[in-house]
């Protein structure tokens, strides 16, 4: 494979998932363009995926394979240590979309009670909806480590 499948697309495509987060409407301005620039980044990530699919043959996986087990008997990592790294990332960007979440539902949900006591269920919900963001990422990380 080039380089320029193994690290330049993947960049391309984080950079385009990330678009619609900077591109905001302004007051006073139609939200109708912030949904067409959406939907342009979405489909643009969708056929960036469909139009370079990246197929590897068995001569191309066993070849890799072999350099793979080489160069990570020549680094020390092993797979559990990758394993190990696969759960830290789950546990910290799940907990970390988990504190967004939590941080903007929150205040709306004390909000709301301050105003109308009868609707602390339906705020409990919408804040423990972002709490179970974590709860994956800790049951990913559990799977990630106590695999066979």
């Amino acid at each position: 494979m080039s380089i320029a499948l193994i690290f330049i697309l993947p960049l391309i495509v984080t950079a385009l998932l990330f678009v619609p987060f900077f591109i905001k409407p302004k007051k006073g301005r139609n939200v109708k363009k912030a949904i067409i620039a959406n939907l342009c980044a979405f489909f643009a990530v969708l056929s960036l995926c469909i139009a370079v699919p990246i197929s590897v043959s068995a001569a191309d996986e066993a070849a890799a394979t072999t350099e793979a087990t080489a160069a990570t008997a020549a680094s020390g990592m092993s797979d559990k240590a990758f394993a190990y790294i696969g759960a830290a990332l789950a546990v910290g960007l799940g907990s970390l979309g988990c504190g967004i979440a939590v941080g903007k539902a929150a205040p709306a949900a004390i909000g709301a009670v301050s105003e109308d006591p009868s609707s602390f269920s339906k705020s409990l919900i919408f804040v423990a909806l972002g709490e179970g963001v974590a709860i994956y990422g800790l049951l990913i990380a559990f799977l990630l480590i106590f695999q066979s």
